[in-house]
């Protein structure tokens, strides 16, 4: 039972392996987002010998890229609500706020849900997809609304 907490950002992520009873399989390490970098972490967790399951928050579209490629490649990989990392309490008294500290208390959220957590799959990157579209149908409605309000100049 591995538990891989993934702290995303812009351009690249901050990693932790944990396993039951806080046994650290991998110190916290960055992950660019680039080919290289998602290939590399993707043959480290496979490596790795036991059932690994991959948590990320679900934030902005910096997280799309990188769950995709893993769940493509056959991992098992989860986006949750923020709030539900946030409000999740892995019995610390300290209130550190680093990507590294990010990275392993969603690894022990991981831990903690992993009979509850929901498989990243091919209706997920549909509802992704939809919810940009309606977003870009939004946009180009509203724009288009506010030119026809507009009273027209002539020359």
């Amino acid at each position: 039972m591995n538990a891989v907490g993934i702290d995303v950002s812009k351009g690249k992520s901050m990693v932790a392996i944990l396993r039951p009873y806080g046994e650290i399989v991998s110190k916290p390490f960055e992950v660019r987002h680039t080919a290289s970098g998602i290939y590399s972490l993707i043959e480290h967790i496979k490596s790795i010998d036991g059932e690994s399951r991959i948590v990320m928050e679900h934030t902005g579209r910096y997280y799309e890229p990188l769950i995709h490629e893993l769940s493509k490649s056959g991992l098992f990989v989860s986006a949750v609500n923020p709030k539900l990392i946030k409000d999740f309490s892995d019995n610390s008294l300290r209130k550190v706020k680093s990507d590294k500290a990010d990275a392993v208390k969603i690894a022990r959220y991981t831990l903690d849900s992993w009979t509850e957590l929901k498989q990243y799959g091919l209706m997920d990157e549909i509802h992704n997809q939809l919810k940009t579209m309606n977003r870009q149908f939004d946009f180009s409605f509203k724009t288009q609304n506010r030119h026809e309000k507009q009273p027209h100049q002539h020359p």
